[in-house]
């Protein structure tokens, strides 16, 4: 008797338990995708948010081709187990700034104003890396696509798989908001812009690739093709997979005459450049340096462009000269903002520098990457060994910015930041 009371007993716990796990799972899956402020980050009038390419924190730190980029580390704040959230390129670009991957896990080109189409968050299907056809504008509210511990669907096939973190943390599909802190920032009166290197002067509308001169909408002569001048020779500097904010139905709804308020490139005089001279600098920058610049390289162009030989996730087999571009391109974007007048005046300012992923991080190689604050105020050259990735850092850019969190920068697992923002 004793006997069938203790099983009841430790059966009606196990069925406790399970439901409360339950009940937390449901509350992770179906909370708010937009929830209350943040806390714990000082006020930031300022955000520049510098995204690199493809490289992870093994490769980057302690390299010696890139010496800023580890003196930037050394000097300022260093998250030293930070991790992407996923592959490839665009889901952790949309992640920073969306706190989801809004059920895209490829790197398609938009599928530009369709207003017929159902987004991914609608119909509840992901977009993969198999799945043809551009992306429908992201809106509306629905399930993301799941981060496995290990994919062994997507990037690539069957064992031993890529890790989307760290082969053991995952996120479960949750119901999510079509939106980004560019749409937040908009509704509390705040200002944001994407400095993209390499966009053609002309605008970004419908803008998928593009050499900062010519671009996939460029139409060649036939005397022109017959000299090699195609669409297909142009060197894709800037791509519109670096451009999250392209993605969004409510982005792509502000286009006029082929340019979408809040894009720029680096140079004129809407650019980088001179937003920076002249102090104009938004609350919130989103800064993408070229293909060429950023350390994803490009088949075409030239060996100081060159994708890296061999990916292993170490530094032997990258290409030197690649990491050296985008160094040199760090230390010129991080010097420009230090000079400009945002960053000497009394108001906040903080430079983040992160890199999307470590691409094809075949295990056992893990999706950790290297993340640097850098900031106008308070003390510096700390490390944090505290586990952090893209959706801990939006939470820690809306705490500081006072905009409400967003999707999975809502969870309780996304901690912010504040030790490197203190």
């Amino acid at each position: 008797m004793k006997h069938t009371a203790l099983a009841m007993l430790l059966l009606a716990s196990t069925m406790l338990g399970t439901a409360h796990a339950d009940q937390d799972d449901m509350r992770n899956q179906y909370r708010a995708p937009e929830a209350e402020v943040p806390h714990g980050i000082p006020h930031l009038d300022h955000v520049f948010l510098i995204e690199m390419e493809n490289h992870g924190y093994a490769q980057i730190i302690n390299n010696p081709s890139a010496p800023f980029i580890n003196a930037e580390a050394a000097n300022a704040n260093l998250a030293t187990n930070y991790f992407a959230v996923g592959h490839p390129s665009l889901t952790n670009y949309l992640e920073p700034v969306g706190g989801s991957n809004f059920g895209v896990r490829n790197d398609h080109s938009p599928d530009w104003h369709n207003t017929n189409c159902k987004p991914n968050l609608a119909t509840g299907i992901p977009s993969l890396e198999a799945t043809s056809g551009a992306i429908c504008p992201i809106a509306g509210v629905g399930m993301d696509a799941e981060t496995p511990a290990v994919d062994m669907t997507n990037e690539v096939s069957g064992a031993p798989g890529e890790n989307d973190i760290d082969g053991v943390k995952f996120y479960a599909a949750a119901k999510t908001v079509g939106k980004t802190i560019a749409d937040q920032l908009r509704e509390h009166g705040k200002t944001w812009k994407a400095y993209e290197e390499n966009m053609p002067a002309t605008g970004a509308d419908s803008v998928n690739t593009s050499d900062g001169s010519w671009s996939n909408l460029s139409v060649f002569t036939a005397a022109q093709q017959a000299m090699g001048l195609t669409n297909g020779n142009i060197v894709a500097r800037y791509a519109v997979k670096h451009n999250p904010f392209a993605y969004f139905a409510s982005i792509q709804a502000t286009a006029v005459d082929g340019k979408i308020p809040g894009m720029a490139g680096f140079d004129g005089s809407e650019g980088l450049w001179a937003d920076l001279a002249s102090g104009k600098a938004p609350n919130f920058s989103l800064i993408a340096p070229s293909q060429c610049n950023d350390m994803h390289g490009q088949g075409n162009g030239g060996p100081f462009c060159a994708y890296d030989p061999n990916d292993n996730g170490t530094q032997t087999g990258l290409n030197p000269a690649l990491i050296a571009q985008g160094d040199m391109a760090v230390q010129k974007i991080v010097t420009a903002i230090k000079a400009s007048p945002v960053w000497n005046s009394r108001e906040r300012s903080a430079i983040v520098i992160i890199w999307d992923e470590n691409d094809y991080a075949v295990a056992p190689i893990n999706n950790r990457v290297v993340a640097i604050v850098d900031k106008n105020y308070g003390l510096q050259g700390s490390q944090s060994n505290h586990y952090y990735n893209h959706f801990s850092l939006l939470r820690s850019m809306e705490a500081g910015l006072g905009l409400p969190c967003l999707n999975h920068a809502c969870d309780a697992s996304s901690r912010v930041m504040s030790d490197l923002f203190q």
